[in-house]
């Protein structure tokens, strides 16, 4: 195992079939930088992580032998997820509020956010999935059950791009599994939402998929255990 401010890499089988990235799995907001008293609210909540994602990967890296990229820094600073030109790539409001933190993010400390988190993520990512023979980098997420007052019925959902028969046998092997699961929900993957595992998968020619999970479930030990034998069926 290694680690940086920015980011931590579970060492595994690099022939296994599959490697993990968890680009929201840190909630920390590293110094220099300070939360703003406004945006006291985000802490701990789905804005500044992807609740048990962080949890998921590592057990499913010790289930797999896989190796896993996580973040180590919350998705408020830089969102990892994001490509550069992406508007959220610095998220300015979040439940109708505005993010303090990221009121005036200008030139300079925009690139000392990338260069100093971003960046190095991304770096990481890139020498693992370089150094495997992995045929898939999986992306793990959450999702919060109620977004700007719509519940989710879902408890599951497979993202994708290209790998449309890959991303539907997933969604079909967790459908038998006993969990509702549908295709590029409650996002899609087609409108570029699950970028990091796509952009590391086609740096090298593999094929991408991101999960997400709902979290009040997924912090739930059985659910979780659940899906950990599930996910472990089907990729080894």
């Amino acid at each position: 195992m290694t680690s940086h401010d920015a980011v931590e890499l579970i060492d595994g089988n690099y022939r296994s079939r599959v490697v993990l990235t968890c680009e929201h799995a840190g909630s920390t907001l590293p110094a220099p930088w300070s939360w703003p008293k406004a945006d006291l609210r985000l802490v701990g909540t789905h804005w500044s992580c992807d609740l048990g994602a962080d949890a998921l990967t590592r057990n499913l890296a010790e289930a797999l032998g896989a190796p896993a990229v996580l973040s180590r820094f919350t998705r408020l600073l830089v969102d990892p997820n994001r490509p550069l030109d992406s508007d959220t790539l610095f998220r300015s409001e979040a439940d109708g509020l505005p993010v303090e933190l990221n009121a005036s993010v200008e030139t300079a400390e925009r690139e000392r956010r990338i260069r100093g988190y971003y960046e190095p993520y991304h770096a990481t990512a890139t020498t693992m999935v370089q150094r495997s023979d992995a045929e898939i980098v999986f992306g793990i997420h959450t999702f919060t059950p109620i977004y700007e007052g719509d519940a989710r019925s879902i408890e599951l959902g497979v993202l994708f791009d290209q790998e449309e028969d890959l991303g539907n046998a997933l969604v079909t092997h967790l459908q038998d599994a006993g969990f509702v699961a549908a295709a590029n929900e409650p996002y899609s993957g087609k409108a570029g939402l699950a970028y990091s595992p796509v952009l590391h998968a086609e740096q090298f020619n593999r094929r991408a998929l991101e999960i997400e999970a709902r979290q009040d479930l997924v912090v739930e030990p059985d659910f979780a255990a659940r899906l950990v034998v599930a996910l472990q069926g089907f990729f080894s």
